[in-house]
């Protein structure tokens, strides 16, 4: 059931000893790197010490800015010989993030991958299918190491070649795949377009998805067309990448692993923690990485601590499924919107397809909300009436959750076009 028991039903008052312990470690080894170097509260936390892992509190916080100013090695705590490896953003907007690791850090990665594999029910008879991209981007690698740490047989299949991916799965039994949500509904309307259902033509039991933010009601699509357990993966790179928190068995919230990072959840205009159960910004510290530390880094990525215990042991605090990003917010009509909102509604409906995006655009000197929603096959092809029917009412539901109204257009499948890797939802084409 545990990976690394001693660690993963470590109580409490245990489990903060040793974060205050890896937290003054992680500390004097930060301040190795020319940004840390030169943060005051850094170094007085060093020659003062720190006796609560609230006083975490009283240290700056680090931003994607700061990251993308200091580039290329204004982070780096370690000599460049240490280091192995190293991920990076696109960079497309300017300097990218990149994260450098040594070989005690990518071997950490690998063990925290296993240990979420393990906690999703993963074992080492399983046969891993990885549809993620390998490279800078961190889904491929970071996969592959842990699920050899694990011992599964491995299938780094990489991204896209939905044909090749269906072939693998068959050829060699892949019992266990990851990829991102918004590829998933793509490979299945080509299992059906080969004559194929994934729930019969496969050995498929489990599914890990993760990388874009997605509804639960998304979740369950992607359960009920693959007949799988489908479970939440979240990682981002300035902390390794995935494996940072999984979901268990329980489907229950992701477990976000205590002995590796501190967990703050704030709110991101005061930049005070929220209460428990209550939505806000996630805020990160490293623990157990040598070459590049990185301390109270701003996600942006919004979520909530669940109050209580979970059924399967755990001790390490969860965390609710990302809600979506601060920076991802648009106002509209002076409503703030978020995309998780519209998905959480076309998700319910089973006429709708898995593909859609968000056009805002000024229309006659007003801004318009337009939402793109792919149909599936076989309503689209249904008579007027039905498709004029289901607009007006994806204009209601829509505007009752985000007091909006959109204008809606309904699409047939595979018309929305497609983006490599993360699916880009919101199109902002509005007059400034």
């Amino acid at each position: 059931m545990y990976w690394e028991k001693e660690l993963e039903v470590l109580d409490r008052k245990n489990l903060e000893k040793l974060q205050v312990e890896r937290l003054m470690k992680t500390l004097r080894q930060a301040v190795n790197s020319s940004y840390y170097g030169r943060i005051p509260e850094i170094s007085k936390a060093i020659k003062s010490g720190i006796n609560s892992i609230d006083q975490i509190r009283e240290l700056p916080f680090t931003t994607k800015e700061n990251l993308r100013n200091d580039f290329p090695w204004g982070f780096l705590s370690t000599d460049k010989r240490e280091v192995v490896r190293l991920h990076s953003s696109s960079g497309t907007t300017g300097n990218p993030t990149v994260v450098y690791h040594n070989r005690h850090d990518l071997d950490s990665w690998a063990n925290l991958m296993a240990r979420s594999l393990y906690a999703a029910g993963v074992r080492d008879t399983d046969v891993f299918q990885n549809m993620a991209g390998y490279g800078l981007f961190t889904g491929g690698l970071g996969f592959q190491y842990g699920v050899e740490k694990l011992g599964c047989l491995s299938i780094p299949a990489g991204a896209g070649n939905s044909l090749r991916q269906i072939k693998l799965m068959r050829d060699y039994g892949t019992t266990v795949a990851h990829a991102i949500p918004s590829y998933l509904g793509r490979l299945f309307d080509v299992f059906k377009e080969e004559g194929l259902d994934p729930r019969k033509d496969t050995k498929l039991h489990t599914l890990v998805i993760g990388a874009e933010p997605h509804t639960e009601e998304h979740r369950r699509r992607i359960e009920e067309m693959f007949g799988v357990k489908a479970y939440n993966s979240f990682g981002l790179s300035e902390m390794n990448g995935p494996g940072v928190a999984f979901e268990c068995t329980e489907q229950n919230g992701l477990h976000i692993w205590e002995d590796a990072y501190v967990v703050e959840i704030i709110d991101p205009i005061t930049l005070q923690p929220v209460a428990d159960g209550e939505i806000g910004e996630l805020v990160m510290t490293t623990l157990d990485r040598v070459a590049m530390p990185v301390i109270r880094y701003r996600t942006r990525d919004l979520t909530r601590f669940l109050p209580g215990e979970c059924k399967c042991g755990r001790t390490h605090r969860r965390i609710d499924r990302i809600a979506g990003r601060s920076d991802d917010m648009f106002i509209m009509k002076g409503c703030n919107v978020f995309p998780m909102q519209i998905e959480g509604v076309l998700m319910k409906l089973p006429e709708v397809g898995d593909d859609y995006r968000i056009l805002l655009e000024t229309i006659d000197d007003q801004d318009e909300m337009i939402v793109e929603v792919e149909v599936k096959k076989d309503w689209f092809k249904g008579d007027l009436s039905f498709l004029d029917k289901l607009q007006k009412h994806l204009i209601h539901l829509i505007r009752d959750e985000v007091l909006v109204r959109p204008m809606i257009k309904l699409v047939e499948p595979g018309s929305i076009p497609k983006t490599e890797g993360k699916a880009v939802r919101v199109f902002d084409r509005r007059k400034k």
